[in-house]
């Protein structure tokens, strides 16, 4: 195994993979090197974004579900949060199977999984039965697993260099779109009626399914994969040997997606309150605009960063200033909708700038025949700080809203000078 170099980031591409035969045949286009297609892009991005909509576009439905299953605020936030948890408890065996199989053998029958229990939660919705869709949804959530955090995998598996970079950060973006569009699709499906997002989600999941069955053609594999107590073993000397900057990435790309919720939970609510009392759609499109700085910032990142290790440390050095500046501020600032509204856009700006990055480096970080496992670790942690960003907000909210953005401010301080000290990758990674 590799010596590392103190502090310094050691990321093992393609080209330095201890086990040559293991690798995946690349597609010979331009020079060795991947290019892909729109349609491919197209099927990988349907992933992630699928998965956020099955969530995110319940969120305007929970008051209409609360009034006409009968059932208390806390209830109904089971249905997102059972969602999140199970996912983030079942992502590392998912990552371990595609791993041990292939990525297309555990997202096809995730999504469809996915998808079917979509289709259960709509018929208790109709049943007027709160347990049929709370199983529904943890079924969903064990689907879910399979999914964004295997997409990931894949994209390490299928391209090289400048492509992978760009098309992670096109993943990043659709996660975000996701989060964009959900809760405006959510809103208007409730016009029809409250439980119609059940029953059209299972129509997205079916056009991932399609895409990535059609559209997608995974390297075949060159050797027997390793046995489970062989592969945990180079699991975890994989985290031991790489701890200091892995953990630390980790940290960061939970923490900046438990911020990022967590804020826009915040939001949500003071906008439903005088003197703003917003809601519906309209309230859907405000919540879209820091979402939509996110979204743009992660694409451009993707496509610019290229495997420059030196480019990529500053931009999340940027990122994380970005973030820590932004929150300190709306401390004395929060009273003035605009200006909070412009600093939560910066905030989520740094966050833009992040996350591709560290979604470069951690895909990148191990060889193919470990890297599901390593993906899900990192999105395992992605989704448990989705989950508990509302209700941890929610506790300090009742508290005092300084506190919020005290708390959050510092937790970006210290992901900086975690970041800053203990990620240093080297001027080219790739």
């Amino acid at each position: 195994m590799e010596k590392t170099k103190p502090n310094t980031l050691d990321i093992t591409f393609e080209s330095d993979i201890e086990e040559p035969v293991s690798r995946p045949k690349k597609r010979k286009k331009n020079g060795g090197k991947s290019k892909g297609s729109f349609w491919e892009f197209f099927a990988i991005a349907s992933i992630p974004l699928v998965l956020v909509l099955g969530n995110s576009m319940l969120v305007p439905i929970l008051p209409d579900m609360e009034r006409e299953l009968g059932i208390s605020q806390f209830q109904s936030s089971l249905v997102i949060t059972l969602f999140s948890v199970s996912a983030g408890l079942v992502i590392p065996f998912s990552g371990y199977l595609s791993d041990r199989f292939s990525r297309k053998a555990v997202i096809i029958p995730s999504l469809t999984l996915y998808g079917a229990a979509g289709i259960l939660a709509g018929f208790g919705a109709v049943w007027e039965s709160y347990w049929v869709i709370i199983v529904s949804r943890a079924l969903q959530g064990i689907g879910a697993a399979g999914t964004a955090s295997i997409a990931m995998a894949l994209v390490g598996d299928l391209y090289d260099g400048a492509t992978e970079s760009k098309v992670l950060g096109l993943t990043e973006a659709s996660n975000g779109i996701g989060k964009v569009v959900s809760p405006i699709i959510g809103s208007l499906l409730a016009l029809i009626i409250w439980y119609a997002a059940f029953f059209a989600f299972p129509v997205f999941c079916f056009i991932s399914l399609v895409s990535v069955i059609w559209l997608i053609k995974e390297p075949a594999r060159e050797k027997e994969p390793l046995k489970f107590k062989a592969y945990a073993q180079k699991i975890g000397g994989i985290m031991k040997e790489k701890a200091s900057w892995l953990v630390t990435a980790f940290f960061a790309g939970s923490l900046a997606l438990f911020i990022l919720f967590g804020v826009l939970f915040y939001l949500s609510n003071i906008l439903e309150e005088p003197p703003y009392s917003i809601d519906g759609v309209v309230k859907g499109l405000v919540l879209a605009i820091p979402l939509l700085g996110m979204v743009i910032t992660s694409y451009t990142t993707g496509s610019v960063i290229k495997k420059n290790g030196i480019l990529m440390r500053w931009l999340m050095n940027i990122g994380l200033v970005l973030m820590t500046v932004s929150l300190a501020l709306t401390i004395f600032l929060f009273n003035n909708i605009y200006i909070f509204i412009g600093l939560l856009t910066l905030s989520s700006i740094g966050t833009g700038l992040l996350l591709p990055c560290l979604n470069t480096m951690i895909t990148g970080a191990v060889s193919k025949s470990e890297r599901g496992m390593i993906t899900s670790m990192y999105n395992s942690l992605r989704f448990l700080g989705v989950a508990f960003g509302p209700p941890l907000f929610g506790w300090m909210m009742e508290k005092s809203h300084s506190i919020v953005f005290i708390t959050v401010s510092a937790l970006s301080l210290v992901a900086l000078g975690l970041v800053f000290f203990l990620i240093k990758p080297d001027a080219k990674v790739s």
